[in-house]
């Protein structure tokens, strides 16, 4: 392959600047002097926004608090209706029983002031407790294995 024009490898950089084909120009272009002093402040600067959202991030309001307790809440009884649908369908569910423990063992957000959102949180953790006992009930009582 043959390069030939004013982009080829051997030409000097005294060549004919060309002319854009689209008729855009940048007009002058600032030195090399002022581009080379901006370029360190622009990436410092891209630094503190990327550090200042990061910290953003770890700051969590009171309503994101309460909606990640309602989210585990709602997956909890998602996962203890699904032991329900195993059970009432005649089978021991080991999978639906893992989904439960792993989401109870899941980190509860408090739900900040709400004292009657904390006390439904309360009760939905007792009660895939109770499940999650009985089902090892279950597996340690010896009349119940085949």
């Amino acid at each position: 392959m043959k390069i030939t024009g004013p982009a080829a490898p051997g030409a000097s950089s005294s060549a004919r600047p060309s002319r854009p084909a689209s008729g855009f120009s940048l007009g002058s272009a600032p030195s090399a002097s002022a581009t080379g002093a901006a370029a360190p402040t622009a990436s410092t600067s891209g630094v503190s926004d990327v550090s200042a959202l990061m910290a953003l991030q770890g700051v969590e309001g009171p309503l994101e608090r309460r909606r990640r307790a309602v989210r585990r809440g709602g997956g909890l009884l998602d996962r203890l209706d699904e032991l329900k649908l195993a059970l009432l369908g005649g089978e021991a569910d080991e999978a639906a029983l893992q989904r439960l423990s792993r989401a109870l063992q899941e980190e509860r957000p408090e739900a900040g002031e709400e004292a009657g959102l904390n006390a439904v949180l309360d009760e939905i953790d007792l009660r895939a407790s109770v499940e999650l006992a009985k089902a090892e009930m279950r597996r340690a009582d010896p009349r119940t294995r085949s």
